[in-house]
């Protein structure tokens, strides 16, 4: 099979490297090679990324940046700490960069859906947020975020991982550390603070700007996120929903989608049905969040979503990369 991917992000690198030995792959990335970076706090669980790693020849151990121990969260009038266990920081790019190593990338251009459908038998969209080859939604639901990677000079203002949710949990301030001196911080925020908050943190703190980015990301979950496929092309990962609306995260269930996508190639029903199927929660993670953010939630009413929401990250701790007690989500779930 002939298949082009547009959008070598996470999603499409693992999808090239996962399909290089079987289908003929080439992948199409609008950033020239200078420019091509990966927007996001490199934030991430070592166990998951492992094994993905793993799938496609390379350790992950060799990227890790920071080993995070512990992650501050500041409340305003309360502050706590969460254990991590795997939570750390990592070369986003450079590992998308390795896991498309060898396939022929045409980098700085945008092809047009025809030219893609004239000479290739599927068309893999994983170009995020835009969703550039598939119909618009009818239900999106986006935040803006924004965020400065920064260099201290005279030491960092945390040793470890920093999160500060706004009220009513319309977003959040991150500090995610990038070894010695170095740090991404940034917020996303329903209302619009984000760039605020970020700005108010660097006049706080010092530092120097070595990098801006800012880009809207996709909170809608995949129940809302149809259609998956239409004519030739076929969505995989934060194009058709997956990204963890409580956090934000998007890195381990966009490569979970491909794994998904690997799995059922060829039959894109039940490549829709899977993928619904394994990101069901996130649906009552999202309506949970939405709650928040428009001051309709109450503890009572929700307990029983919130119970739901508390057994699945429970159990999925280590993918998680964070010890989840339901005191913390309380604590959270009354900002």
């Amino acid at each position: 099979m002939k298949i082009a991917i547009v959008g070598i992000g996470v999603a499409g690198a693992y999808l090239l490297a996962r399909l290089k030995g079987q289908h003929e792959v080439v992948g199409f990335e609008r950033s020239t090679v200078e420019n091509h970076d990966s927007i996001c706090a490199w934030g991430t669980s070592k166990a998951p990324m492992e094994e993905f790693s793993k799938k496609v020849g390379l350790d992950f151990n060799d990227y890790v940046i920071h080993d995070g121990k512990q992650m501050y969260v500041d409340m305003g009038l309360e502050r706590f700490q969460i254990k991590l266990k795997g939570l750390c920081t990592y070369n986003k790019i450079g590992l998308i960069k390795d896991m498309a190593k060898g396939c022929k990338i045409h980098h700085g251009v945008a092809p047009k859906l025809q030219d893609l459908e004239s000479e290739y038998d599927m068309i893999v969209d994983s170009t995020g947020f835009h969703r550039s080859y598939l119909p618009r939604l009818a239900k999106d639901f986006h935040l803006p975020t924004f965020q400065y990677k920064v260099e201290y000079e005279n030491g960092v203002p945390f040793d470890d991982f920093y999160l500060k949710p706004f009220s009513s949990i319309s977003g959040y301030f991150w500090y995610f550390p990038l070894g010695d001196n170095v740090a991404h911080i940034g917020a996303g925020d329903k209302n619009k603070n984000h760039i605020v908050e970020t700005n108010a943190f660097l006049k706080k703190y010092g530092g120097k700007i070595t990098k801006t980015v800012g880009r809207p990301i996709r909170l809608a979950t995949p129940d809302l996120c149809g259609p998956f496929y239409h004519g030739k092309v076929v969505g995989v990962g934060e194009s058709i929903g997956t990204v963890y609306p409580l956090l934000g995260e998007g890195i381990i269930p966009s490569m979970t989608c491909g794994d998904i996508f690997v799995e059922t190639l060829g039959n894109n029903e039940k490549y829709r049905q899977m993928v619904l199927e394994k990101f069901a929660i996130y649906s009552k993670v999202l309506s949970f969040v939405r709650n928040k953010m428009d001051n309709k939630f109450g503890v009572m009413k929700s307990f029983v979503d919130m119970l739901s929401i508390y057994r699945y990250m429970k159990k999925n701790e280590k993918r998680f990369g964070m010890e989840i007690k339901m005191t913390d989500m309380m604590k959270v779930a009354k900002a």
